[in-house]
């Protein structure tokens, strides 16, 4: 009866009271894609898969947690409540009962303004399935409908699309078989926690437009679709067509989800069980094709999964021991570009067939929170690579296995997490840490990791310093202090080794990372931060020529900074002001980098603009400085910038009618260092580089 009343007067609040609060139901806002990106996603490197990150943070908010019913697992997984948050939350619920609005968060501990608007386009109140409707019905009638249309061009020409060269001896120089323009065609239909259903259609510039089932092109050169259903009796989920899966810390199944270290420097080490998702990126590897199912029992949910992907790899003929001829595996091609006679033959020669599945155990409590995974893979032809030192321990053969335990637990402010996996080879890999809030202004996370050398996982992204996770231990720790509602201090520091060598590395070594990032803001309209980021890893000192010398490492220090100055003048105009620099020091040699950027954004009910001007300097490309650029629709671009130059953009928004909007980009980078741009096909003949993207999102039932 208690927590009854107390909904009750909760209610007569908001009704009596309503300037205090935004409604019941308040309308779910878009995401930021800008603030979204630069608080969650890691600090900008080349290597990293950001596309597939960003996928599947959007599948998340297109798929909104039921903060009545979801555990401390799930309320994790947007990275956007800290630990004390989250158990004040799950303390109300249990006090109290379900939350009747959103803005009863006001009510919990730890709850402010600012972070309910930043959770609000992930969470929802429960149930909004109308299941008197048969599903042909619903699906008919769903307003998450739309049809994406996306063209992009380069408009210099590139040597890839100039006429083919003659050598002296008649050899006839490689050419891209196709025109420069991209094109990207989405359908998509969903409704949170009912259904999704898609097609992803992608043409790269330089590939051919064309039809041939040969070469597995329709059209467009690549083709993905899924189909899944959410909730059919005890059916967690059924996936069709192209999925990921993410389990425990991502050591067997990661799905792309490799958040780590950035400027949010607490929550984004722990990984979440989200389990299986559809695949809706162009990246061509990396998922699975075929199905995925979750059924749920209780506190049991078991998972399986099958797939057969076609993979792009080169293939070879060798002789075996006893001298049979076979084909092998040489390489993976994982760029996705068909665009050259070469390119082309290594489109889907490799067939990749997995097997696996995951049991999960979930006590009651939400606390607690136990799993394993098992995952088997097997290419149709057996993978032998060109054998350096420091690969001898990486994969080779045709197939693989690999299984993991893991565990989450919550203990009063504390989350406690883990996963061990090992490998066919023998070779194992362990994530140990926690997260914690340790008073109401500070959080501190730390985590311990050790991967094997021969450790081998196909799908992992558990948290490294490499790309892969193998060869490598370290321990990260990080912090957050909020002094005040108006400043904040990030920090984090990662010490690795890696006692094997590496690529450009021809020795065991170490290395060390930390980042310091303040911000103050005094209102919700203005805001400064200043960041610094410094990072020392070895790195082979360039061969002398001399043959008595043998390879040796010298550490190379790279430091990064960045201040900014956020300010939304009106509710139609914000200004961005930032400066970046960088400096690198290597074998006695230093260098730097420096960039300063304007943007600003203008918009009224029906259209907005928004602009960047930036001038850049850096030395050489080991100063290259990463600035997030504002882009189409559910598009983003983190382009590096080396040399000297001037960048520009202006983008323009223009809704038609609530179903037709339109995006037209246009981006230039004028270089004063240099007459050429690039290298090899892709070399542009003159200082400037010019692009424009024209994005088209017509909504079917609005």
């Amino acid at each position: 009866m208690g927590k009854r009343l107390t909904q009750f007067s909760l209610l007569i609040f908001i009704l009596i009271f309503p300037n205090r609060s935004f409604g019941q139901v308040p309308p779910r806002p878009e995401i930021d894609p800008e603030t979204f990106v630069e608080r969650l996603f890691p600090v900008p490197e080349e290597d990293l898969d950001y596309e597939s990150i960003y996928e599947v943070l959007f599948q998340l908010y297109l798929n909104p947690i039921d903060i009545n019913r979801s555990d401390a697992e799930v309320l994790q997984a947007t990275y956007l409540l800290n630990p004390g948050q989250i158990s004040n939350l799950i303390n109300h619920r249990n006090k109290f009962g379900p939350l009747i609005s959103l803005y009863e968060l006001q009510a919990v501990p730890g709850f402010d303004l600012l972070t309910i608007d930043r959770i609000l386009p992930f969470v929802t109140l429960g149930e909004s399935i109308n299941r008197s409707k048969d599903f042909l019905s619903r699906l008919k009638n769903e307003e998450q409908a739309y049809l994406l249309f996306r063209h992009r061009r380069i408009w210099e020409t590139r040597r890839g699309f100039t006429e083919p060269d003659t050598s002296s001896s008649g050899a006839i120089s490689s050419r891209y078989l196709g025109d420069p323009n991209e094109f990207y065609l989405r359908f998509r239909i969903q409704h949170s926690r009912d259904f999704s259903m898609g097609i992803t259609l992608d043409k790269d510039p330089g590939e051919q437009f064309t039809w041939d089932s040969t070469t597995a092109r329709y059209g467009f050169n690549f083709f993905s679709f899924h189909f899944t259903r959410y909730f059919i009796g005890k059916w967690k989920v059924i996936s069709l067509g192209d999925f990921q899966a993410s389990f425990g810390q991502g050591l067997v199944f990661g799905a792309g989800y490799t958040l780590g270290k950035g400027a949010e420097t607490v929550p984004t080490i722990r990984r979440s069980s989200v389990g299986i998702l559809p695949y809706t990126a162009a990246l061509e590897f990396g998922f699975f094709r075929g199905v995925g199912a979750t059924y749920q029992l209780k506190n049991w949910q078991i998972s399986m999964i099958s797939s057969f992907a076609p993979r792009d790899g080169r293939s070879q003929s060798e002789l075996d021991s006893v001298g049979n001829e076979q084909n092998i595996i040489s390489s993976f091609n994982q760029s996705g570009l068909h665009r050259t006679q070469s390119e082309l033959l290594t489109k889907s020669r490799i067939r990749e067939l997995s097997f696996g599945g995951n049991t999960q155990y979930s006590h009651p409590s939400g606390k607690f929170q136990a799993g394993t995974n098992i995952l088997f893979t097997r290419f149709n032809q057996p993978w032998i690579r060109d054998s350096q030192v420091y690969n001898q321990f990486e994969f080779a053969g045709q197939s693989n296995s690999v299984g993991s335990l893991y565990f989450n637990y919550n203990w009063k402010n504390f989350y406690l997490f883990g996963e061990s996996a090992i490998s066919q080879s023998g070779g194992k890999g362990t994530v140990l840490g926690f997260v914690s809030s340790l008073s109401k202004q500070v959080d501190f996370s730390l985590l311990w990791r050790k991967y094997d050398r021969d450790f081998h996982s196909f799908f992992s992204n558990g948290f490294a310093e490499s790309t892969s996770p193998n060869n490598e231990q370290g321990i990260y720790m990080g912090i957050e202090l909020r002094p005040s509602t108006r400043w904040k201090i990030n920090g984090y520091y990662d010490y690795f080794k890696f006692p094997w060598l590496k690529y450009r590395i021809y020795a065991p070594s170490a290395g060390s990372e930390w980042i310091a990032r303040i911000t103050y803001r005094p209102s919700r309209n203005l805001s400064a931060f200043i960041q610094i980021r410094e990072e020392k890893k070895d790195r082979n000192i360039p061969d002398s020529g001399e043959p008595s010398l043998t390879y040796r490492v010298l550490p190379l220090t790279k430091i990064n900074g960045l201040l900014s100055l956020e300010y939304q003048v009106s509710k139609s105009l914000f200004l961005r002001s930032r400066i970046l620099f960088s400096r690198v020091d290597f074998n006695a040699e230093k260098s730097k980098g420096f960039m300063i950027l304007q943007d600003v954004q203008y918009g009224q009910h029906r259209w907005r603009i928004t602009s960047r001007i930036a001038l850049f300097d850096a030395e050489n490309y080991d100063n290259r400085l990463y600035a997030f650029e504002n882009n189409v629709l559910w598009t983003f671009s983190i382009p590096a910038f080396s040399g000297k130059g001037l960048r520009y953009y202006l983008i323009g928004q223009y809704d038609f009618s609530p179903r037709l909007t339109s995006y037209i980009r246009f981006a230039r980078t004028s270089y004063t260092d240099r007459e050429t741009i690039s290298s090899g096909l892709q070399t542009i003949e003159g200082p400037q580089q010019t692009e424009t993207t024209l994005l088209l999102r017509y909504m079917l039932h609005r």
